[in-house]
This record gives structure tokens, C-alpha cells and sequence, in this order.
């Protein structure tokens, strides 16, 4: 994905995308996205590990499912000028993936088959104070780190730091699938 963002938290973009914690490797798994949310430790430990704001939380969580993608980072208050840069993966949570949009079918609020992106925005958008409750669905968390990009043609790095293809790469996961395969 390509996402607007900005450097420093505003009105319009404030959404982190964090860099891993200090203590990540030491505390397995890490605190979940709701206790990131709401424990004041959890947020301790996040303070000033922002690498950048988004405007949309579901922006930051299919961010977060594909693991990396292009940050365009936006001067100011989000106008003026731009720069385009990698968020790369730089750990996660340690916690379980949960699909969002099988949370929406469990609860009722979508049919099996219309669980798609502009389904999951569209009903965010018709319920936005239960956004906090779908997103808390998945208590996954990937980290990130910048990258340089400096040619805008290449893809985010894949797991294998190879840059990724639109429409041909895809995400494993290494303990079902082996790289490369």
C-alpha cells in the first residue's frame, strides 16, 4: 500500500506507525493492540518510537497485514511538499493475526464473500464508534522502519529484502511456507 502521512502528529494525521520497542525482544509476545491503546505503560513504551502519523486507523492496519509499503510523507500540516519513503517491517507483536473481516461475518455485520477492503471502510464508515472494537479484533502489531526509496519504480522489500512486484508477490508465513517456494 501507499499511504499519505506525516512527520509530526496533527489534526488531520494522528495515527502512529511505530518503530519496535526497546524491550520487544525481552517481552514475548508484546502487549496487545488494544493494550497498546489503552495501558499507559504500553504507550510509555511506544513514546517517541513514532516514525510517522496516518490519517486512517484502517490505513495503519492494512499497513500492517502486508507487512510494508511506501509512506508519502507530507510537509507541514499535510500540504506542500512531499517525500516518498519505505515503511519496512521491522517485528511485530508477537501476538495472533485475526482477520477483521471474518470478526465482521462472525458478528453479523457482513455476509461470508463481501468481506473486502471497501466493505470493511464502508461499514467503518456507517460505525465509527465501533472501529476501535473491530480493529481490537486482531491484537497483531507489526512494527516498522524507514527506508529510503530511491527509486519510486521499486516495491516495498519483501521478507527476503527483495523488492516486492504489484500483482505477483505474496505474503507467507515462513513456518507454513518456506521462502522461495
Amino acid at each position: 500500500p501507499q499511504i499519505d502521512a506525516a512527520r509530526q502528529r496533527s489534526a488531520q494525521f494522528k495515527v502512529p506507525l511505530h518503530g519496535p520497542p526497546p524491550d520487544l525482544a525481552s517481552r514475548r509476545p508484546w502487549w496487545t493492540r488494544q493494550q497498546i491503546d489503552t495501558l499507559p505503560a504500553a504507550q510509555a513504551a511506544l513514546r517517541g518510537r513514532e516514525i510517522a502519523w496516518v490519517a486512517d486507523p484502517l490505513d495503519a492496519l492494512v499497513l500492517q497485514i502486508q507487512g510494508s509499503g511506501r509512506l508519502v510523507l507530507r510537509a507541514g500540516n499535510g500540504g506542500g511538499t512531499t517525500r516518498l519513503v519505505r515503511a519496512a517491517y521491522a517485528g511485530s507483536n508477537e501476538q495472533p493475526y485475526q482477520s477483521v473481516g471474518r470478526w465482521l461475518i462472525a458478528q453479523g455485520e457482513l455476509k461470508p464473500g463481501e468481506a473486502s477492503w471497501p466493505a470493511i471502510r464502508a461499514w467503518a464508515e456507517r460505525n465509527p464508534k465501533r472501529v476501535n472494537e473491530l480493529l481490537w479484533s486482531n491484537p497483531r502489531v507489526v512494527f516498522f522502519r524507514e527506508e529510503a526509496l530511491p527509486d519510486p519504480a521499486q516495491g516495498p522489500r519483501g521478507a527476503q529484502g527483495v523488492p516486492l512486484t504489484p500483482g505477483r508477490s505474496i505474503a507467507v508465513d515462513p513456518h507454513s511456507i518456506p521462502y522461495g517456494t
